[in-house]
């Protein structure tokens, strides 16, 4: 697969781990020393916090919502890795953020060590594109 595909790929994962309100999944895209970012600036260290808080929110503030995760652009660095810039627009039944909210995403994607075929997100930062 290519830069694109990849990139591509993981965040379908992601979105529909978002869309099934499915937290574990959510976090299975991330390596176990990952690092996530939320729109509101919380620092979230490690695949199982990742999961976690995501299964926290899809109970609470962001349930019944759905996110669509678009990709903006991606590159290769040299290591192998990608850094990859997306675009989310995530729609709320309900809570603080209720209505249509945009975001965009970047996030480092790294070779799989477990699975020579697959990729996981090592880092990923959000933030909330103003009005």
């Amino acid at each position: 697969m290519n830069a694109q595909q990849v990139a591509t790929e993981i965040l379908g994962r992601l979105e529909k781990a978002w869309n099934d309100g499915d937290g574990a999944a959510f976090g299975a895209v991330y390596t176990d020393d990952a690092t996530f970012v939320t729109v509101r600036g919380e620092w979230v260290p490690g695949r199982r916090a990742i999961a976690e808080g995501h299964a926290q929110i899809f109970r609470t503030i962001y349930a019944g919502s759905t996110n669509q995760m678009e990709l903006v652009a991606v590159r290769a660095l040299g290591d192998g890795s990608l850094v990859a810039s997306s675009q989310h627009t995530l729609v709320c039944p309900t809570g603080p953020l209720a209505g249509t909210t945009l975001a965009r995403s970047t996030s480092v994607i790294v070779p799989d060590a477990a699975d020579p075929a697959g990729w996981l997100v090592a880092s990923t930062h959000n933030t909330i594109v103003a009005a």
